[in-house]
């Protein structure tokens, strides 16, 4: 099991900036990648934000986030990071950290944490 504890969330305003935290612990760590997930409304699937492996530094983002958003790790700390910047009105969701079970896409979640941006 892997347990992911996500802080930062908040109210900002368009263009503005945040910085998302996430805990990792538990006993499985055969993930390949840790990352960020993000659902806009109940009943809307979660979507892929960004992830970094876990040998290295290799990052992948989705598309409406990059070059606005990064993921940063200290594996010392058992930390992933978000930092996102030039907000947007339709960046406003729940943001999961998450992991997968060693292959495939995100399995683990955390609870999630509210991100709004308002215009």
């Amino acid at each position: 099991q892997v347990q992911l504890v996500e802080s930062g969330g908040g109210v900002v305003q368009s263009g503005g900036s945040l910085n998302l935290s996430c805990a990792v612990s538990g006993t499985f760590r055969g993930y390949n990648n840790l990352g960020w997930a993000r659902q806009a409304a109940q009943g809307l699937p979660r979507l892929f934000v960004a992830h970094i492996a876990r040998l290295g530094d290799q990052t992948s983002y989705a598309s409406s986030v990059e070059g606005r958003f990064t993921i940063t790790k200290d594996d010392t700390k058992n930390m992933i990071w978000l930092q996102m910047t030039g907000l947007q009105t339709q960046d406003t969701a729940v943001y999961y950290c998450a992991a997968d079970r060693g292959w495939g896409s995100f399995y683990y979640y955390g609870r999630g944490t509210q991100v709004t941006v308002s215009s």
